[in-house]
């Protein structure tokens, strides 16, 4: 069943965030094609309250994030953009940042499945994600240096760390584009579909996969890849071993083991 997020506070189209909740994944779809799904003030809330939504709901195991339409994301209004102060610039980018924040540190793994353009801020979005998967036409852009201004969704650090220094810099510095196949190439994302129409099947049939998983399992690991390598080694060991610790003191390490040896499906129920 899909479902529209809303904001009574604020006027505002009522389906501009869609969220469709199919068994342990929901899939999160930007739902402004007619505007190339910007994102503004309101989008980012709302980002904001969805993910949280998403992130305490114990039934919800993967998420999907993607756009309606043609397009993944065009990024921020630069209209609305140019008109901002320095204050409220750096109020809307920490917002923004709290939100690519908590999609990479939800504790459940995000695909992006990319169907289209992914600039600006829609493809920070996309950085943030677990994973990245895309349709064959799509392009992946920061022309923030074109416009004045630099990338600041988070995009900076997150994309030197998947692609390297020089390699981040080359195309936040040129502001050029690059289509699917460099992408996955330089290792910006992780897969392209021979078809667009294999997009989202795919990205549904690898979140259920990962949903049949022990699901406080998949969190640590997802914290320690993510919290240890922005650590030394001898601290990311450290880090892998308390986490490893908290996993016995679930029920699912029992059940796991069990239904090993009984050559069964385990039945993980998250504690």
């Amino acid at each position: 069943m899909t479902v529209a997020i809303s904001n009574q506070n604020k006027k505002r189209n009522d389906n501009m965030i869609l969220v469709d909740r199919r068994e342990s994944v929901a899939r999160i779809t930007l739902n402004r094609p007619a505007e190339q799904n910007v994102l503004d003030w309101v989008v980012v809330a709302e980002l904001s309250r969805v993910f949280t939504e998403l992130q305490h709901d114990s039934g919800v195991r993967a998420v999907i994030l993607t756009g309606a339409g043609e397009v993944f994301s065009a990024g921020v209004d630069a209209g609305e953009f140019s008109a901002l102060t320095p204050v409220q610039a750096k109020s809307l980018v920490g917002a923004a940042q709290a939100v690519t924040s908590l999609i990479e540190d939800l504790g459940k793994p995000v695909i992006a499945a990319i169907n289209g353009v992914a600039c600006g801020g829609g493809c920070e979005l996309a950085l943030a994600c677990t994973w990245r998967v895309a349709s064959p036409d799509s392009v992946f852009v920061l022309p923030e240096v074109s416009l004045g201004r630099l990338p600041g969704f988070g995009g900076t650090t997150r994309l030197s760390g998947l692609i390297g220094k020089a390699r981040a810099l080359e195309m936040i510095l040129t502001g050029e584009p690059i289509n699917a196949e460099e992408a996955l190439r330089i290792g910006l994302i992780h897969r392209i579909l021979a078809q667009p129409e294999e997009l989202l099947p795919f990205c549904e049939r690898l979140a259920h996969q990962i949903s049949r998983n022990a699901p406080l399992a998949i969190k640590y690991a997802l914290e320690a890849i993510n919290q240890g390598s922005q650590r030394s080694l001898a601290d990311g060991l450290r880090l892998e071993s308390a986490l490893f610790g908290l996993c016995f003191a679930t029920r699912d390490v029992e059940e796991g083991t069990k239904a090993f040896l009984e050559k069964r499906q385990p039945e993980f129920k998250g504690h």
